[in-house]
């Protein structure tokens, strides 16, 4: 059996003595839960339409292991190689974006999905991670180097990530990335008066969206409503949770996810809280606010900023994703579309997610050389001998 010790210079055995232990075993048992809440929900849906009964999950279980694969190949990444990683996903997305408004399928009215053959695409679901990775960097050079043009650069660099994504139109994911974008602003510090202009704008943007999107328009006045329709989604949502009670019927035994047509997707909360109860739904939001929490206090640490406010960035829109999902599901936000990260199913948000905590988890990792955290973040690393040389000037 082969053991990994600290003697041993090898990259894995960096990575196991540096990755937090905590924060992936707790990732792990949120993806577990995901598999199997996908057994619960997702066979009364696949027979509806006509497929397998375990065609969902056997596709939630392969994204899953995929997902991993992924996330625990990102943690190994240096925060400059991550910052890198994050430039090319991010000029990647933009152009799928674009792409997607010539050439995507039109499907419940927005153009969301690349139909790559084999499989599809939904290309706003990865500009997210790579958004996030890269305003904190500018946000973090704006404060260290006030000539440089990065707060005008993250202004443009916002503006045009939402107006892809309205022109979809996706205004749940749009607002999630002007959220994130004032939330990272504040994080780093800058000032308040900006913050509170930018957020006039989203204001008057939002009420726009309402008068000129009538899928909003109409989800928000069914919201506000204060008699819901019966057959409405959020009403057997209201019925999962009463038939679960605190314990719920039993795993297999609900019945109500026969009647959503989201019952694995945006619906999977209602599922669980009508199978397992609210005890259930209650560890699950548990576990979601563990990871969040863990994640922020680890940031705490970090002593560079541009990696400090993108922990906080990455962490808070996971959390925040989920918080929004789970909020719909139990009536007190309108319907978004939003999936629960790692419960839904679906491909491009499992492996979405994965790279977001893959992000988190490398920039987490312990790194004993301090001096490493005054390179610029897209320069090319010293050698050994350069480093050497470097920290006996400023000695």
């Amino acid at each position: 059996m082969m053991r990994v010790t600290r003697a041993d210079r090898s990259r894995v055995a960096e990575w196991w003595f540096t990755v937090d232990h905590v924060l992936i075993v707790s990732i792990m048992t949120l993806m577990l839960s995901g598999l199997v809440l996908s057994l619960a929900a997702s066979p009364a849906i696949a027979l509806k339409k006509g497929l397998p009964t375990f065609y969902f999950f056997e596709r939630h279980v392969a994204f899953s292991a995929a997902g991993f694969a992924t996330m625990i190949a990102m943690s190994f990444l240096t925060p400059s190689l991550a910052r890198r990683f994050a430039a090319m996903l991010l000029a990647g997305t933009l152009t799928a974006l674009i792409w997607v408004l010539f050439d995507g399928p039109l499907i419940n009215g927005s153009r969301r999905w690349l139909d790559l053959g084999a499989a599809s695409l939904q290309p706003s679901e990865f500009v997210k991670p790579a958004f996030v990775m890269i305003i904190a960097w500018l946000f973090a050079e704006a404060r260290r180097r006030p000539d440089m043009p990065a707060l005008p650069i993250a202004i443009a660099l916002g503006a045009l990530v939402c107006g892809l994504l309205v022109l979809q139109p996706d205004v749940g994911q749009t607002i999630l990335v002007a959220v994130m974008w004032g939330v990272m602003y504040l994080l780093a510090g800058l000032p308040l008066a900006g913050a509170a202009l930018l957020g006039g704008v989203g204001l008057v943007g939002l009420i726009v969206a309402y008068f000129v999107f009538p899928h909003v328009h109409d989800r928000i006045d069914r919201f506000i409503s204060a008699s819901q329709e019966l057959n409405s989604q959020a009403a057997r949502a209201f019925e999962s949770f009463a038939q679960g009670g605190f314990f719920g019927r039993g795993p297999g035994e609900g019945t109500i996810k026969t009647r959503f047509p989201d019952a694995h997707t945006d619906y999977i909360y209602a599922v669980l809280a009508e199978e397992y109860g609210a005890v259930a739904c209650l560890a699950l939001a548990g576990l979601f606010g563990f990871i969040v929490v863990k994640a922020l206090v680890s940031a705490l640490s970090e002593p560079r900023p541009a990696n400090r406010i993108a922990i906080q960035g990455l962490i808070v829109m996971f959390g925040l994703q989920a918080l929004v999902n789970m909020g719909v599901n139990v009536g007190l936000l309108p319907a978004t579309g939003m999936t629960l990260p790692f419960i839904s199913a679906g491909g491009s948000s499992i492996l979405a997610i994965s790279v977001t905590l893959g992000m988190v988890l490398a920039l987490t990792r312990r790194r004993a050389d301090s001096a490493s955290f005054e390179r610029p973040d897209f320069a090319p690393a010293m050698t050994r001998s350069q480093d050497e040389t470097a920290m006996g000037r400023r000695g």
